[in-house]
């Protein structure tokens, strides 16, 4: 049935999709893993038994969320050694050192102090508990330190020379590759994007539980703290946007193009169009409305400043320009919200009804999975930009790619679907479930549902459980029903 399509646009359907989902959940497994720091941190500061129920509650949906990162990112890198094989050889002298880098710092500190995070609250002090879990913390953040730079050395490569054999290998000091030129930027708005995510679905569940009732104190803290962060990161990650733009602007102006819908060049200043129909077949923008040279302005802070546009650009070195111009503003789009959203909370909380406004609730909750719809639609702005490249402008995705028959990465995309559908569908649904229960005073540790015996195969002693010592010994031995 696949025998009528192209095996690289399937290999590259597979790999966004699997990307697509593993992301998710690493976006909001960072800036939870930092909620829980503070949490922990509040509770030993203050005392306060509220902040230990906050932090039991939601580490455990940081373990289902975790889980599930760490098992769509280990099977998203096979694709590297089965679909885009040629890619693995030829980046593999700079990008495997950087790959490797994550899993010996990043993935052992988390791996090494997880589990003391989850079920090590009773069994070690509570310092080292607090240590455990700023390892975590720290740990998701190398993690996302590495395979960005991995990343944005692929938007902008540098330090690099090809050898005989096509290779591209480091021609520089690794410090130069590791912080090429977008990888600043790229980490501070994907981190903050992170922190702005799990703000807002923090602040989703506390706005849930508040519909349910206004008293409740745990979900007045969990929507107070997510506001407060929505309201001072949400300015701050436009700004950062910016400075990100201007950079891309730079290092990869054919992307800035696409996204802002510039078929043609503006030498007296451009528009920015805010919204319209690419037509790459006509090479304009059909239905478009526009603010009269606003682009320059936002991209080179000069109404009559000249910008380019992909008339300068081959056509075959063209980007998608309907996906990544649509994909931008989606993500602008709902930045704009949170936004919004941050500054209504001001609003509520200066007039003393923060707990109070079913409005803000309401929105609260329609804005909860919006930080995941914006993380996915700014990494289709980012590697849809890229194209037709998987190395910019030095190595085409079509050179990329194993010598697959399309049948075959069909097979493997078809049982991706199904699978990521079942399992991962599950786990979020699990999530859900435990985020619908709500945080409860003395929350219950992870460590009270965990095995007794974990290893060995001999029996430990049986436990004694309450009605045991209801029943005589000699009683018990005769009642043909305990016998059963």
């Amino acid at each position: 049935m696949f025998d009528a399509f192209d095996p690289i646009v399937l290999a590259r359907i597979q790999f966004a999709f699997t990307v697509s989902f593993h992301f998710i959940f690493p976006a909001f497994s960072i800036g939870l893993a930092s909620y829980l720091m503070v949490l922990e941190g509040l509770w030993l500061k203050t005392g306060r038994e509220l902040y230990l129920d906050l932090f039991r509650y939601w580490v455990k949906i940081f373990a289902v969320a975790f889980a599930m990162g760490v098992v769509s990112g280990i099977v998203m890198s096979y694709q590297f050694g089965t679909n885009w094989s040629v890619f693995s050889d030829k980046t593999g002298p700079i990008l495997g050192p950087l790959m490797a880098y994550e899993v010996l710092t990043a993935f052992f500190l988390e791996a090494g102090f997880l589990g003391v995070m989850l079920f090590g609250m009773k069994k070690v002090g509570k310092g080292l508990h607090f240590a455990a879990t700023c390892m975590v913390a720290i740990g998701t953040f190398i993690s996302a330190f590495w395979i960005l730079s991995v990343n944005s050395w692929m938007q902008t490569p540098v330090g690099y020379a090809l050898n005989a054999a096509g290779q591209f290998v480091p021609a520089a000091p690794w410090i130069d590759i590791v912080f090429n030129p977008s990888f600043p930027y790229r980490l501070v708005h994907t981190v903050i994007a992170a922190y702005l995510t799990t703000s807002l679905v923090v602040g989703a569940v506390g706005a849930w539980h508040l519909l349910k009732d206004r008293t409740d104190a745990h979900a007045r803290k969990m929507f107070s703290m997510a506001m407060w962060m929505a309201a001072i990161v949400a300015p701050i990650q436009i700004f950062v946007g910016d400075l990100h733009g201007l950079n891309t602007l730079e290092h990869q102006p054919q992307k800035v193009m696409a996204m802002e819908g510039h078929f043609d060049s503006h030498p007296n200043g451009a528009p920015l169009i805010l919204f319209g129909i690419p037509n790459s077949a006509e090479k304009r923008v059909d239905y478009a409305i526009e603010v009269p040279k606003a682009s320059s302005l936002i991209l080179k802070h000069d109404l009559n400043a000249p910008l380019a546009g992909l008339d300068t650009i081959p056509d075959r070195d063209e980007p998608p320009v309907g996906i990544v111009f649509w994909s931008f503003r989606i993500m602008v789009g709902l930045g704009m919200l949170m936004l919004a959203l941050g500054l209504f909370s001001l609003f509520a909380r200066a007039r003393g009804k923060l707990y109070d406004w079913r409005w803000l609730h309401c929105a609260a909750i329609v804005m909860g999975p919006s930080g995941f719809v914006a993380v996915i639609a700014g990494w289709v702005t980012t590697e849809v930009g890229r194209q037709p490249f998987t190395v910019y402008n030095l190595l085409r995705t079509v050179d990329s790619a194993s010598p697959l028959a399309a049948p075959a990465v069909g097979a493997s995309l078809t049982a991706f679907v199904i699978v990521y559908f079942a399992v991962f569908g599950f786990g979020t649904w699990y999530i859900l479930k435990l985020m619908q229960k709500g945080a409860q005073p003395h929350e219950p540790e992870m460590t009270d549902a965990a095995p007794i015996r974990t290893a060995g195969i001999t029996p430990g002693p049986a436990q004694k459980g309450p009605e045991d010592d209801k029943v005589p010994d000699d009683d018990r031995n005769d009642d043909p029903e305990l016998r059963r």
